[in-house]
């Protein structure tokens, strides 16, 4: 189905948004920001996410996505007044070092401590970006922070989304930060979230789960996730693999290079859109109506694509041994 717009373009129609995936309305300046547990707080421009922990010495950021920009300061200013605390902000925790969740941390100045893993460090530096400048203080596997009476525990279990995407876990608060791997109520975008490493993509939300809490920030769109949420997401993308594993098992390659001849490459394009398409389509049927986006096939294609690619490359799933 589709509709036509102002250009004349007709523009697809896709299924209704689950009520589930909705989070709370936005204020007249675009951002809503609620208490998470006692005193973290997240912010959410309904797109992107940000949090914050408010403290007697002074505020503790985690990311600043561009697309809230200022309304981070805004968001703590209402805080830091109604709690009675500082609203300068003395230390930024980089999630990693994409420019969509960090293109913000220039606003907050110099005169503050940033911290996130040595890879952050070492790409932020090749990026030579004035709007993320590279953190200080660094680290490789495990880092505790300690602000006062307050603890956060940041842990890199390895590539995932990014090289350095890390975990952030708040144990006063049973809250977990893990930015770019579950999208709660919704399914990942392109490319599973844009993700450059499948398999770390694949096992974080089960590391995820090995720790405690209750309370789940994502990083985007505009609602807290919970262990439900990353189990349906389990579901989802095992739901993918198995769909994958199958097509590749299935599919007869023969007759596209048997048409194709020497034009090798159009033979391998007809192969993988078939085993991408016959691995995808009952996925979205079983998901439409459950996540959020499930009907917007590119999404799902390109992370079927993608992890039958990881399938095929990292695990050996399909080859074929020459006699």
């Amino acid at each position: 189905m589709t509709s036509s717009s102002t250009t004349g373009v007709d523009l697809p129609d896709y299924a209704p948004i689950p009520a589930s995936a909705f989070g709370p309305e936005l204020n007249d300046q675009g951002y809503f920001c609620g208490r998470v547990e006692r005193n973290l707080f997240w912010v959410t421009d309904g797109t992107y996410q940000a949090a914050f922990l408010a403290t007697e010495q002074g505020v503790v950021l985690f990311d600043a996505p561009p697309t809230i920009g200022h309304n981070l300061q805004r968001a703590i200013d209402e805080v830091a007044e109604t709690e009675g605390v500082s609203n300068k902000v003395t230390h930024i925790v980089y999630s990693h070092h994409h420019a969509d969740h960090a293109g913000a941390a220039d606003l907050f100045g110099n005169d503050l401590t940033r911290i996130g893993h040595i890879e952050t460090r070492r790409l932020l530096l090749r990026d030579n970006d004035a709007t993320r400048p590279a953190p200080e203080l660094t680290f490789e596997d495990t880092y505790s922070l300690r602000v006062g009476d307050e603890q956060v525990e940041l842990a890199f279990h390895g590539p995932n989304h990014s090289p350095d995407n890390i975990f952030i876990h708040f144990p006063d608060h049973d809250v977990l930060m893990l930015i770019d791997i579950v999208n709660a109520g919704w399914v990942p975008i392109y490319n599973c979230n844009l993700s450059e490493d499948i398999p770390g993509y694949i096992d974080a939300p089960s590391i995820a789960l090995t720790y405690p809490w209750k309370t789940y920030i994502t990083g985007h769109l505009g609602r807290l996730g919970t262990r439900e949420d990353i189990e349906l997401h389990q579901s989802y993308i095992s739901d993918i693999v198995e769909s994958a594993r199958g097509a590749l098992s299935t599919t007869d390659p023969t007759p596209y290079f048997m048409k194709y001849g020497q034009n090798v490459w159009a033979g391998v394009k007809g192969y993988l859109d078939e085993v991408t398409d016959t691995a995808m389509a009952p996925v979205v049927e079983k998901y439409t109506g459950v996540l959020a986006a499930a009907d917007i096939v590119e999404f799902t294609r390109t992370s079927t694509f993608q992890i039958m690619q990881s399938l095929r490359l990292d695990f050996g799933v399909g080859s074929q041994v020459h006699p």
